[in-house]
């Protein structure tokens, strides 16, 4: 009896230590602030600029009452309102209700995108390398990680919110924009929080980052679904279970309601409740899922260098994939409404006459399809940067200690690159062609537009190049590679819209893509294309043939 006594009286490891389950929180929130320390900031300086100039550009392509009128007249349709927001908004199309109608659907994705990666990062993917583990060895409680986490992405969609309230009040878009430009900066913060404390779920659920990341990414695409339908269809009930959908509901410069936000802070407490509660049940580096068994004997594939990176890089190519495939179905959707819904913007009048093409619909499909091929980009550095990644965790050493070649494995992950960038253009170029051929009652554009997604294959095979040279010869400075699908963004799609002149578009290998269907075939800069990004791929693998493995 006296040793029952004493044994349920024993205090806990907690207790005796001094310690709590937040013990160490305040540490590595500083840590992670650390780490983050150009990441973040690059995040949101991205979103922020993003946000402001597009609503800039509105006050300038759209200063005419008539021209923001015959916008809102052809965004009243099921394409446009999916690809938007809700009709509410065209009740008074000022500039602000333009920048909240077209802004918030799409950027919110972007935020929530942010968060998480944070949550990710700082949670799931110190448990997987085993440095959560060593941490938590020391006076660290079982919950300062998923704390310092949450409050990193907290503060990361505030700081956020707050500069764009600054940036979006110092423009004239609304009688009372100052109040306007406030909410829709917490609009975005608080559905960047809410994905940040899905995060916080799925990070207990998979023993692995990118099932994790991945679970949270395929939560947001259903929110933005649910928002689309309910919009396009006009069924509000869908649209009320998407957090995307509260913050549109704001309607911000319109009505002003701060009241949806609420919802967003409610569902944030209990997915973040949750995931604490969750946290508790499973041991540091296990998920609550087991993970499932593998095969006792490998695939024949597993057993090929190239086999084995098409396996790593599986998911990511699938959402890209996806995610191309719908965004061009949503362009395309709206190919047989370009000729009433530009006839009366000035900017993009003169735009579409600088790309040519015998009508409308064609010049517009030519401005569009660069975004696609934009976007392919962002894979393919993606997945060439995977090679640095696995080099950096050490995990390339054991590779290369058997009979596997440098050129063969590092070649192998370019492959991927190469053909899954291909892949998913062919996917985007189906996607509007589909939609566009529809949209349009002619049969005729599915090819044409095909063939214009895939006319971009070699300008991604360039991209691949780059990042080849960079990981082979300058790994430290591989990161840098993305200054050629942001610079193609920029230059090739908001250069037309703002009238840069052309050379600058010239220097981009985008820019000498050939603008299919507005203008006629040139395969010179094709294969001069080609061959350059071959030379590229070469000098990059002899590179890291030559010199020695960065491990850390």
């Amino acid at each position: 009896m006296t040793a029952a006594t004493a044994t349920r009286a024993a205090p806990s490891t907690e207790a005796r230590t001094g310690t709590g389950p937040l013990a160490g929180t305040g540490t590595l929130i500083r840590f992670a602030l650390r780490r983050d320390r150009v990441r973040l900031p690059v995040w949101i300086l991205a979103l922020v600029l993003g946000s402001v100039s597009t609503a800039r550009n509105y006050t300038t392509l759209y200063a005419d009452p008539e021209a923001r009128a015959s916008v809102a007249a052809t965004m009243d349709s099921p394409a446009g309102l999916a690809m938007t927001g809700p009709r509410h908004y065209l009740t008074d199309y000022t500039f602000g209700a333009m920048a909240g109608h077209q802004l918030l659907g799409f950027m919110t994705v972007l935020t929530g995108l942010m968060s998480v990666l944070v949550i990710t990062r700082h949670t799931r993917a110190e448990e997987e390398t085993g440095r959560a583990e060593l941490v938590r060895s020391t006076v660290v409680g079982r919950h300062a990680h998923l704390a310092a986490a949450l409050s990193v992405a907290v503060l990361a969609n505030l700081v956020l919110a707050l500069l764009l309230a600054a940036g979006l009040g110092s423009m004239d878009l609304a009688p009372d924009g100052a109040a306007g430009s406030l909410l829709l900066g917490l609009a975005y913060a608080a559905v960047g929080i809410v994905f940040a404390s899905v995060a916080a779920i799925t990070t207990q659920i998979t023993a692995h980052t990118r099932g994790a990341t991945g679970a949270a990414l395929a939560v947001i695409g259903l929110a933005y679904v649910l928002r689309a339908a309910g919009d396009a269809g006009g069924t509000a009930a869908l649209s009320w279970l998407s957090p995307i959908g509260w913050a549109q509901r704001t309607y911000v410069y319109v009505d002003d309601r701060w009241w949806p936000l609420l919802l967003c802070l409610a569902l944030t407490v209990l997915c973040a409740g949750t995931g604490f509660a969750l946290s508790a049940r499973r041991d540091v580096g296990a998920g609550l899922r087991a993970t499932r068994p593998g095969r006792a004997v490998a695939s024949a594939a597993l057993t090929h260098p190239l086999g084995f990176a098409l396996r790593l890089h599986r998911s990511v190519l699938a959402g890209f994939g996806a995610g191309l495939f719908l965004m061009g179905v949503m362009y395309g959707s709206v190919l047989g409404q370009a000729d009433e819904m530009l006839k009366d913007i000035d900017g993009i009048q003169e735009a579409l006459r600088r790309a040519g093409g015998a009508t409308t619909a064609e010049s517009f499909a030519s401005m569009v399809t660069v975004v696609l091929a934009v976007v392919a980009s962002v894979y393919v550095v993606t997945a060439a940067l995977r090679a640095r990644s696995e080099e950096t965790a050490g995990r390339v050493e054991s590779l290369l200690a058997t009979g596997l070649s440098r050129t063969r494995w590092a070649g192998s992950h370019l492959a991927v690159a190469l053909g899954g960038g291909t892949a998913v253009l062919l996917l985007g170029g189906l996607g509007i062609g589909v939609a566009g051929a529809a949209s349009t009652g002619d049969p005729a554009m599915l090819p044409a537009l095909l063939g214009a997604a895939l006319a971009y294959a070699p300008a991604l095979w360039v991209t691949a190049g780059v990042a080849a040279v960079l990981f082979g010869w300058l790994p430290r400075a591989a990161p840098a590679v993305w200054i050629v699908p942001v610079y193609a963004f920029v230059t090739g799609y908001l250069g037309e819209l703002l009238g840069f002149p052309g050379w600058v578009n010239d220097v981009s290998p985008f820019g000498q893509v050939p603008r299919l269907p507005a203008a006629g075939m040139d395969w010179t800069p094709m294969v001069v294309l080609t061959l350059i990004a071959a030379g590229l791929l070469r000098l990059g693998l002899e590179g890291f043939r030559r010199r020695d493995l960065e491990t850390r």
